[in-house]
């Protein structure tokens, strides 16, 4: 396939390193203006601050000095990766960032720090909503594809493709441009590697300079293979080296999540999670990667549907969060993750679940605990804990390797990703979350996790759904839990009462669990788009009664927003690039 072999020179390597973290520090400062500035300003104030924030910390404190400087390299390459999904998101959230730094109004610092929060001039709680002026709809697309194309032009496009040109225009790594004047050709495809390349040189730059300091030989190896997949564009070796990673420096960093193309769910996002292990959490869960197969095995589907033999490696790491950027440090933020994305590392090697403890401990005691006070009836609330929290979000983890991912449809070789296209991770996340809920009921029934959990998971779950669902249905983990808690609905299985709280039947939960378990993973073998977009539509929207609880949750945060004083200790220990 004809690449592009030539690049033009970027701004954003400077901005990374400086601007990003000036303007975090510029975005908490006010100054004097006029009454319709400071009316403006109020109301960027208040939507911020469905954000709490909160100091993210780790103790680091018993790690040799060399593996300090290796994490103060590590942040420095992860505000690489913030400048490049700024990028990613929209062409012009560069020039937009430079522009909001020069006004230093209260509207214009409100402005900049909800941008910070955002990644982008668009309210992600508030349907893409834009609150700079001057700025128009947030592409769906994202800058993965051409300006000015439309979908359906690319889609068309894709198809005339033979095979192998056809998996590197769908795949991960690329974007797609337009040809200058190519009208028999009208598109090209471009390797991140190409379209990213002096950022991700610095990058590679880094991870190399950190891969020498370190004394732990799985950590040197992911840092070496993950430095030359940056110039490479093939991620295989280092995103097996990463699920082989036994450290106690826990990284991912590189383009991952799919989220961001809205068009076709194609394209990944770069991100970084910058860790430190709790070995002692990671050890009590490490009996549940013995337990995939058996799942597996056991899914609520037709047994020709499962896996009789998933990837060897399933890894579990309890971790601390120290820094985190890109994808990984807008909007809403993650609890925890299941990498690769890579079908086919998947298909050979298994994935990592990997759950940010740190993170979860803020959600559940700022966000989680008010919710429940408002949303649940009072005999609920008690029924409410951290530990089915905890691990209802490690079993979602777990269940994005499980179920079906590769598909053989009319003699062609593909995935569920590339069959539901943009209604993929809505679906995904729904399964995910459900048939967790299934897996710990499965694993309480035959004795691997205690009886007194499922007095617990259920309820937690129900109040963690108006969490999700207050990301906004516009968002994947959003859309997927109005999917759930609607089927509950209609099942039966969750009650509201006369004065609009939420409550378990526990006579109906684990059917209804069970049956939509069944259906999602049943649509997804089946690779059907249409059914797919037909329950999106149908049951991926917002319902009055669930509405009135919303509307009740004004005072309580949507989720935190987190600050990482460690980070900066480190990187000034080391020093700027």
């Amino acid at each position: 396939m004809e690449w592009i072999t030539a690049m033009t020179n970027h701004t954003t390597v400077p901005l990374a390193l400086g601007v990003l973290a000036m303007a975090a520090a510029l975005a908490a400062q006010s100054g004097p203006s006029g009454p319709a500035d400071e009316a403006s300003a109020e109301q960027l104030t208040r939507m911020a601050a469905r954000f709490a924030p909160v100091d993210i910390t780790a103790d680091v404190s018993g790690l040799p000095a060399s593996e300090r400087q290796v994490l103060g390299k590590l942040v420095q390459a992860s505000r690489l990766m913030d400048a490049l999904f700024l990028r990613q998101v929209w062409a012009g959230n560069e020039a937009l960032l430079l522009r909001l730094l020069r006004d230093e109004t209260p509207v214009g610092r409100a402005r900049l720090r909800y941008f910070l929060i955002n990644k982008g001039p668009w309210s992600r709680l508030d349907q893409d909503e834009p609150f700079v002026p001057g700025v128009g709809a947030k592409p769906d697309g994202a800058n993965f594809y051409p300006a000015g194309a439309t979908r359906e032009e690319v889609e068309t496009w894709i198809a005339t493709l033979p095979p192998d040109e056809r998996r590197q225009a769908t795949g991960f790594f690329t974007t797609i441009r337009r040809v200058p004047g190519g009208a028999a050709r009208p598109f090209v495809v471009v390797p991140y590697s190409l379209e990213y390349q002096g950022e991700l040189a610095q990058a590679a730059g880094l991870l190399r300079e950190a891969a020498a300091l370190t004394g732990e030989p799985t950590l040197r190896r992911y840092l070496e293979t993950r430095a030359a997949a940056f110039i490479s564009n093939d991620y295989y070796e280092s995103d097996v080296a990463w699920m082989e990673l036994d450290a106690a420096i826990e990284p991912t960093i590189g383009p991952y999540e799919v989220y961001e193309d809205e068009w076709f769910n194609y394209k990944a996002s770069f991100e970084s999670f910058i860790t430190v292990r709790d070995r002692a959490e990671t050890e009590k869960l490490a009996k549940f990667s013995a337990e995939l197969q058996d799942i597996e095995n056991h899914l609520p589907i037709a047994p020709e549907l499962r896996n009789p033999r998933i990837g060897a490696l399933a890894p579990i790491r309890v971790v601390n969060e120290v820094f985190v950027a890109g994808d990984a440090n807008r909007g809403v933020q993650t609890a925890a993750f299941n990498l690769p994305n890579d079908e086919r590392v998947i298909r050979e090697k298994g994935s990592k679940r990997v759950m940010l403890k740190n993170v979860q401990e803020a959600k559940f005691n700022l966000v989680l605990v008010p919710i429940s006070k408002v949303a649940l009836a009072a005999a609920d609330q008690e029924r409410v804990s951290f530990d089915a929290f905890f691990t209802h979000i490690l079993m979602h983890e777990l269940m994005h390797g499980l179920g079906p991912h590769d598909l053989t449809i009319g003699g062609r070789t593909t995935t569920v990703r590339q069959e539901l296209k943009e209604a993929y991770s809505a679906i995904e996340e729904a399964k995910a979350d459900v048939s967790g809920l299934w897996a710990l009921q499965y694993l309480v029934d035959g004795g691997k996790l205690p009886p007194e959990l499922q007095e617990t998971m259920y309820t937690t779950f129900l109040a963690s759904s108006f969490r999700s669902i207050r990301f906004g249905v516009n968002a994947a983990h959003g859309r997927g839990m109005a999917i759930q808690i609607n089927t509950l609905l209609d099942a039966g299985a969750v009650r509201v009462a006369p004065d609009g709280t939420f409550s378990v039947d526990d006579s109906k939960i684990r059917g209804a669990v069970g049956g939509l378990t069944r259906e999602l993973m049943t649509l997804q073998a089946e690779g059907n788009y249409a059914k797919a977009r037909s329950l999106i539509d149908g049951r991926g929207t917002i319902r009055p009664e669930v509405q009135k609880v919303l509307d009740r949750l004004g005072g309580v945060p949507v989720d935190i927003e987190p600050r990482f004083p460690i980070a900066e200790q480190l990187e000034a220990e080391i020093g700027q690039p």
